[in-house]
């Protein structure tokens, strides 16, 4: 916009009116009276409900009724294909286009470990513990655009995904959480305006020890030598070389571990995090610390 269009704009705004309640006005056409029904020959006889019948005098059946037959819900029988359902562990999808994206924009930053908290804060996932969720799901999609260099905590990775991520330089991790701890991390604040101190993180149950104590899906319970020999294996099944992180400017960065019951980076389990003091307080009971021992 040039200077003399700039200067007749501000001018034309100094001479409108300020907007208030009392000069607000719908838009023309957007607001259009309601037909009055059941007034003589302004819509009288049915009213708009039609003739006779349930419709018309509004005692219609509950929902599910079909007349007096056998209902749907009854007439089919029962299949073991939903046994469960109710029960099972939902992950929230994360892509590598999605990740990438919020690294550009600067929401997430790369030079800093990225777990559940740092995604939820940046808008990049919705997770809801008490509906199910169990934390994010890395995949695939956007690995041919993914050039970051991160180390990433996420509760379940695709192969490829963890490919994308490794051919950068990067590390990924996949650690289970349990609801209490989920919830806490999602949302620290609301925990930390408790004055409660940081629980353990639980172990994860039976039927998951087997992928989170598998190198392949790069489980935090995996042996740490296993886990490179896996990361070789990757690099050579899909063709890449394998950056060596230790000789890396971030290798501090990209190997920084949570402990198994750890829940936050650089928060132990039973320290209080005061908002009002912005402190730190640490346990000094032998007995606690022998209980928040990992």
């Amino acid at each position: 916009m040039s200077g003399y269009g700039a200067s007749k704009a501000v001018e034309l705004l100094r001479s409108l009116p300020r907007v208030s309640l009392a000069n607000l006005r719908p838009s023309p056409g957007s607001k259009k009276k309601e037909k009055r029904r059941g007034r003589g020959r302004y819509g009288g006889r049915k009213c708009g409900r039609g003739h006779k019948g349930e419709r018309q005098r509004g005692n219609r059946p509950r929902l599910g009724f079909e007349g007096g037959q056998t209902p749907f819900y009854l007439a089919i029988p029962k299949y073991g294909f939903n046994e469960g359902h109710s029960c099972r562990r939902q992950y929230q999808p994360l892509s590598l286009q999605r990740l990438q994206y919020l690294i550009d924009l600067g929401r997430v930053d790369p030079t800093q470990p990225i777990d559940l908290t740092q995604l939820i804060n940046a808008r990049g996932v919705t997770v809801q513990p008490l509906k199910r969720d169990y934390g994010v799901q890395l995949v695939e999609e956007g690995a041919d655009i993914f050039a970051a260099k991160v180390n990433i905590e996420v509760q379940r990775a695709s192969e490829l995904a963890i490919a994308a991520v490794e051919k950068n330089g990067g590390v990924v991790t996949t650690s289970f959480y349990d609801p209490r701890s989920l919830e806490i991390l999602c949302k620290p604040i609301v925990f930390f305006l408790r004055g409660q101190p940081i629980p353990k993180r639980m172990l994860p149950p039976e039927d998951l020890v087997r992928y989170y104590t598998d190198a392949r899906n790069r489980g935090y319970l995996a042996d740490p030598s296993k886990v490179a020999e896996a990361r070789l294996e990757l690099a050579k099944k899909y063709g890449y070389i394998l950056p060596d992180i230790t000789k890396d400017e971030l290798f501090k960065m990209l190997s920084m571990r949570k402990d198994p019951r750890q829940i936050f980076f650089g928060l132990a389990p039973g320290w209080i995090v005061s908002m009002a003091d912005k402190k730190v307080l640490k346990p000094t009971d032998e007995r606690l610390l022998k209980y928040y021992s990992s």
